[in-house]
């Protein structure tokens, strides 16, 4: 999924930028546990493929880490980033699931809930078979997703505004129906003369019921399980990690 139910493009230049700036606490978050999962794939030197990559920044955990990375998004904007801030990933270029075909791969990773980003549960679904299918035997899965959960836990969520001296974002919540969250958000960039840019986007995530993740995996020979952590870090509620191991 790379556009909103109006049909404008997700994660343009400037909101690409702000989560840039500020929020990159989720990759570094999950890095420490989705990295020791991923030793034995870095010590026979196997191919990372990251989907969702953003701006690079779980990805510059991961090449510092000695991994073969290939990290991809389906944001212009965000490959743009992604490009300036790991120069050593092994490629970065635009993939959109479920419709475009994921290389073969020793691991497949996503950190900030790529997948429910799509428009609904049958497309997701399709996003996780094709994960499972481009594993190679040996290979493990890294993933977060979100549940249900997690718009049952933000029925009332208030409106948040972040600011710096350069940039702003306004944000508000709903949750339309138990499958659906919503974030309405605008945002303003300082432009070099001192005006400001203002630019407003709609994200949709359709949630699941992250329990028969496995069941689906399995029938694909991916060994998943569902938990709250990559290792000891909690995610938001409900938000939760897919971790698993192709047979």
């Amino acid at each position: 999924m790379e556009r909103s139910s109006d049909g404008t493009p997700y994660y343009r230049t400037d909101l690409a930028l702000i989560h840039h700036l500020g929020f990159g606490f989720h990759a570094d978050l999950c890095a420490p546990g989705i990295l020791a999962v991923l030793e034995g794939v870095r010590k026979r030197d196997g191919l990372v493929v990251e989907v969702g990559c953003g701006s690079g920044l779980l990805t510059r955990h991961l090449v510092d880490a000695g991994h073969h990375v290939v990290a991809t998004d389906a944001s212009e904007a965000m490959l743009d980033l992604a490009r300036g801030h790991v120069p050593g990933a092994g490629e970065i270029r635009r993939l959109t699931l479920p419709d475009d075909a994921l290389p073969e791969a020793d691991a497949i990773v996503s950190v900030g809930h790529a997948i429910s980003y799509l428009d609904d549960e049958a497309l997701l679904e399709r996003s996780l078979v094709a994960m499972a299918e481009a594993l190679r035997p040996g290979g493990v899965l890294a993933i977060d997703l979100c549940d249900l959960e997690w718009g049952a836990a933000r029925q009332d969520q208030a409106p948040k505004v972040w600011r710096t001296d350069d940039w702003a974002l306004m944000t508000e919540f709903s949750v339309p129906t138990p499958t659906r969250y919503v974030r309405e958000m605008t945002t303003f960039v300082r432009r070099p003369d001192g005006s400001w840019r203002r630019d407003d986007e709609r994200h949709d995530n359709v949630l699941v019921d992250t329990s028969a993740v496995p069941a689906l995996l399995a029938r694909h020979g991916v060994d998943a399980t569902v938990s709250t952590s990559f290792g000891g870090a909690e995610l938001p509620i409900g938000l939760v990690a897919v971790v698993g191991l192709k047979a």
